[in-house]
């Protein structure tokens, strides 16, 4: 199997750069250095780059801005090394330098990778800023300068929950106007009487903008839900370093790094109570991906509805109808399908087994580090872009043209013997189930069984069964 390189073309010149496992030529017009061309020769496992995570590459640069300037006030930084890599960091935080993060989001190393591409964009640009060439690493180090006071293990997973928060609070208003959407449909539809089912079978009337209500009401419940864990993302344990004992942070930077971050993000963000704890513990990735993957089947299940309730439009159910919005075979003229409510099921199986990636992931952590947060974040980071498109679609190409099938549902109600249940307090349980057995045999309706027998008369039988009455409105 081949795979494409996510390196840019090739430049004229290239420049040398070392590590400690020996040099390699990078191309001279590259923000990345010698760990970043490391990391995509050694994990060319998905093609897709942590680049395509605008949210994490943000979070990235608010955190290396934020610890430049909490190195600088503790006099670990001159103050012109502390402003190139702030400004640089700012760059990175509005998306300048998203393709200069090749780095495959799957990736070993608890995601060092991601860390040092971040670490060799920002000093690389930070040396341009200050006039020296990218490269010249004498004058600016991507570790010594840009990752001081830091580890991966509290740069990436600080920038993880930022990313996360950041994306969950985008999902939360795509699906809050989903409910909307679901809630106008509830009143447009909530004078049209129809008959509710229950396992597949004729149960009782309600009306269709009850059913709509109760899609509506469905998502909002996952909206608190889902708002729910927002605060449990505010938790950072920067200054931690590598595995909470904050070794190489100097005093007073934990404090520091945590007020700088907030004010460039604009969150409340707290330091974790104890960093060996916060640093070994992914916990949080696995209450969001479980609060997540309720929201997503609980809205599969709804498109399931949808589907069912538009089904035919001739032989099936038929009792509303969806947009049509592009032809649904290559061999059936005419043929349109529910495409959109199919693919939002289909985000939502993805979405399932993100959910046990992340179990595993979680699970397998080890002593004071999990290494697995990459796949976590991939897992989870994809899931809430997925979900996100998904209400979009749904309520635009879908929800907002729904159409009920009013002659339709007024022919089943006039048929149907589920009105016998609303006679029962009035007729007495046995004889409403001979109605509905006798409305059956003989395809007789159950008014002109109960006005033939003298059960009851017009007008208490009217009253009876009032669409009002039926669907518990009054």
């Amino acid at each position: 199997m081949t795979h494409k390189s996510n390196f840019p073309a090739p430049s004229v010149t290239t420049r040398p750069e070392r590590d400690s496992l020996g040099q390699k030529d990078i191309p001279g017009n590259a923000y990345w250095g010698i760990s970043t061309m490391r990391a995509v020769d050694n994990f060319p496992v998905s093609g897709r780059s942590i680049g395509s995570f605008r949210s994490l590459i943000w979070a990235l640069g608010a955190i290396k801005y934020a610890a430049a300037r909490a190195n600088e006030t503790l006099g670990l930084l001159p103050t012109d090394k502390s402003e190139a890599i702030q400004k640089a960091s700012l760059e990175v935080m509005e998306g300048l330098f998203d393709d200069d993060f090749p780095v495959d989001r799957i990736q070993g190393g608890a995601g060092t990778s991601t860390n040092m591409n971040a670490n060799e964009v920002i000093a690389n640009r930070a040396l341009e800023i200050l006039g020296f060439n990218r490269g010249d690493y004498a004058q600016l180090h991507a570790i010594d300068h840009v990752n001081r006071s830091q580890s991966t293990n509290d740069v990436y997973p600080t920038a993880v929950k930022l990313a996360v928060q950041r994306d969950l609070a985008e999902l939360l208003v795509e699906h809050a106007q989903l409910s909307d959407a679901f809630d106008a449909k509830s009143q447009e539809f909530a004078g049209i009487v129809k008959v509710g089912r229950t396992q597949l079978q004729d149960a009782v009337p309600m009306t269709l903008g009850q059913e709509f209500g109760a899609f509506a009401e469905t998502l909002r419940e996952d909206g608190y839900r889902l708002r729910e864990v927002l605060p449990h993302l505010l938790e950072s344990n920067l200054g931690a370093t590598a595995i909470g004992t904050g070794i190489t942070a100097p005093r007073g930077y934990r404090e520091a790094v945590i007020a700088e971050l907030g004010k460039v993000t604009g969150l409340e963000l707290i330091s974790a109570t104890n960093l060996v704890e916060a640093t070994g513990d992914t916990g949080v990735f696995l209450l969001v991906s479980g609060v997540l993957k309720r929201a997503a089947v609980k809205l599969s299940k709804v498109c399931n509805d949808l589907r069912l309730l538009s089904s035919g439009p001739q032989s099936g159910f038929g009792e509303i109808s969806l947009p049509a919005v592009q032809a649904g075979s290559s061999i059936m003229p005419g043929k349109v399908n529910p495409v959109i409510p199919e693919m939002v099921n289909q985000v939502a199986f993805r979405i399932v087994g993100a959910d046990a990636t992340i179990t595993m992931a979680v699970e397998a952590g080890q002593l004071q580090l999990n290494a697995f947060e990459p796949v976590m974040a991939d897992a989870l980071l994809e899931s809430l872009a997925w979900l996100t498109v998904a209400c979009r679609q749904l309520r635009t190409h879908c929800v907002q043209g729904i159409n009920a099938n009013v002659p339709l549902l007024a022919q089943r109600m006039a048929e149907t013997i589920s009105v016998v249940t609303g006679l029962s307090p009035l007729l007495g349980y046995s004889t409403a189930a001979e109605l509905a057995k006798e409305a059956l045999i003989y395809n007789r309706s159950i008014s002109e069984l109960v006005l033939s027998r003298g059960l009851l008369n017009e007008q208490q039988l009217a009253k009876a069964l009032s669409p009002a009455v039926l669907a518990g409105l009054q």
